[in-house]
């Protein structure tokens, strides 16, 4: 017997049942409160076309939709173990909090990680621990022989979050952390909001592809506008974003029903529409266009640190760009370099799985290109992607990053648990959803403290790794002291992965060599 059919003969025998009871006993009835429901909705489901499972399963069909629903958090609380979850594993995630909660972030008993695993990373320390501990304040002054107004930057910053793909109370809390902390909030390419300038913190505006903030009505880039928010004393650094990591290529994606009409004043964007940002930039076509477009923005700004982000792809691509560095004399302050594996409120799946060069590898060839053509002294670097703890800081410095700025950590500082809702509006915790109600949750005071406090562990976490490593500065960090476990008998530092590239190597005339 089908469950189709199982599901008319118990209707009917139920009905007959009542039925009968109710010859007896009439107050019976009151129970088809609980069961006409489910039988007109057996019924419905039978004559469904669109769904497979519910037709042939009547009301019990249903029932697979609901653990879909809850799969998420059925996987992360009863399946899946301290090592395993996905993007960001429980152990990373404890870290996080603890930090954050300024908790006991010790773990007990040794660890669990599979240190003869294929991809296992660790620091080689140094029986000769540095002790001259007055080196190092934490600080990277970011500014090349054309700024005017260099900034010293925390090694440690918010990585690229707009509002609207954020919560007004997420935003005011990480700016506020950032404020207490002395560290930099990136706008994201979603412009400077009311809620990044109240509580004063130090701000990276990111210039996107959609020119948000300082766009015309048609959507091309407007000097004026850029000029009026760029010499704002809360903007430190200008960030021209060319890809992110999590999507590169596509361009940005703000869902209809986040697109308030304050969002929408704010980026100059018509309200409850989806925003999608060009995949490329209409001002500049080429990597001369992209110089001359850095020098203007630093000219605009009155003279502060202009850089780029981008994730890797063609590598030939940013060849040319360090070609262009060196014959129009234009060089950016800062490049960002974003991993593969950065996040995303929203993208394509293909986009996040299969597009983009991961951060090591891409971090290590910008690093070895800059130095190459002996750029790397006035070109500060800043790593991006599943940065977490003390640890991801000191990998990324030894491949020859002086900065790293973290997103999702943040995020999580915020009280974000990773339930994978950051595209539909219904974030439980206010971080990343415009409605009211849910961004209630989201006590600004008490999570902007945490967001300091995440930061500050973190960076204590680095400090102590490169003291343990016999550095006294991050300076010292080379790619030898970062080894990893290529097969099971088989370790390799990172200088044997990742051969360094001595500076002025390269030649401008020699591509294909370089490449090679």
């Amino acid at each position: 017997m089908t469950v189709r059919k199982g599901f008319k003969v118990v209707t009917l025998a139920v009905l007959v049942i009542l039925g009968s009871i109710a010859l007896i006993w009439p107050p019976v009835l009151w129970s088809m409160v609980l069961f006409l429901p489910l039988i007109i909705l057996g019924f419905v489901d039978m004559s469904d076309k669109k769904h497979a499972i519910v037709s042939n399963f009547p009301v019990l069909g249903h029932l697979r939709y609901i653990l879909e629903s809850i799969r998420p958090e059925i996987q992360q609380y009863f399946v899946e173990t301290d090592v395993e979850g996905a993007p960001i594993n429980r152990i990373f995630r404890s870290l996080i909090y603890q930090r954050a909660k300024k908790v006991n972030d010790t773990t007990p008993f040794g660890t669990k990680m599979n240190v003869y695993a294929e991809g296992y990373e660790w620091m080689g320390h140094s029986m000769y621990a540095a002790k001259d501990h007055t080196k190092f304040n934490g600080r990277v002054l970011v500014g090349g022989p054309d700024c005017k107004k260099p900034y010293s930057a925390s090694m440690l910053n918010i990585s690229a979050m707009s509002y609207g793909s954020l919560s007004k109370n997420a935003i005011l809390a990480l700016n506020k952390g950032a404020k207490a902390g002395n560290f930099a909030h990136n706008t994201g390419e979603g412009s400077i909001s009311p809620f990044h300038l109240e509580p004063g913190g130090d701000l990276i505006w990111q210039i996107g592809t959609g020119y948000f903030g300082c766009r015309n009505e048609d959507g091309t880039f407007s000097e004026d506008m850029f000029a009026e928010k760029a010499t704002m004393d809360n903007v430190k650094m200008i960030e021209i974003k060319l890809s992110q990591g999590a999507k590169p290529g596509h361009g940005g994606i703000l869902p209809a029903s986040k697109n308030t009409e304050e969002i929408a004043k704010i980026r100059g964007v018509k309200p409850f529409t989806d925003v999608h940002s060009p995949p490329t930039h209409s001002t500049f076509s080429s990597p001369e266009g992209l110089m001359d477009f850095v020098k203007l923005l630093r000219e605009k700004s009155g003279g502060k640190p202009v850089g780029f982000k981008l994730c890797v792809g063609k590598k030939e691509e940013f060849l040319y760009i360090c070609k262009a560095m060196v014959s129009s004399g234009i060089k950016p302050d800062f490049i960002t370099v974003d991993g593969g594996e950065g996040g995303t409120g929203a993208a394509p799946v293909e986009f996040s799985n299969s597009l983009g060069m991961p951060l090591r590898d891409g971090l290590a060839f910008v690093i070895d290109t800059l130095n190459g053509y002996d750029l790397k002294k006035d070109i500060k670097v800043i790593a991006s992607g599943k940065i977490f703890g003390g640890f991801h800081i000191a990998r990324a410095v030894a491949l020859g990053a002086d900065m790293v700025s973290s997103a999702r950590a943040m995020m999580m500082s915020l009280g974000c648990i990773q339930a994978l809702q950051c595209n539909s509006n219904v974030c439980p915790v206010g971080v990343a959803t415009q409605n009211k109600s849910l961004m209630k949750g989201l006590d600004v005071e008490d999570k902007a403290q945490r967001v300091e406090n995440y930061h500050e562990g973190t960076m204590n976490s680095f400090k102590e790794l490169m003291y343990a490593a016999g550095a006294s500065e991050p300076s010292e960090l080379k790619r030898k002291h970062i080894n990893r476990r290529v097969s099971m008998n088989t370790v390799m530092h990172y200088d044997e992965i990742f051969p360094p590239v001595a500076p002025g190597a390269y030649h401008i005339e020699q591509p294909e060599k370089e490449l090679a």
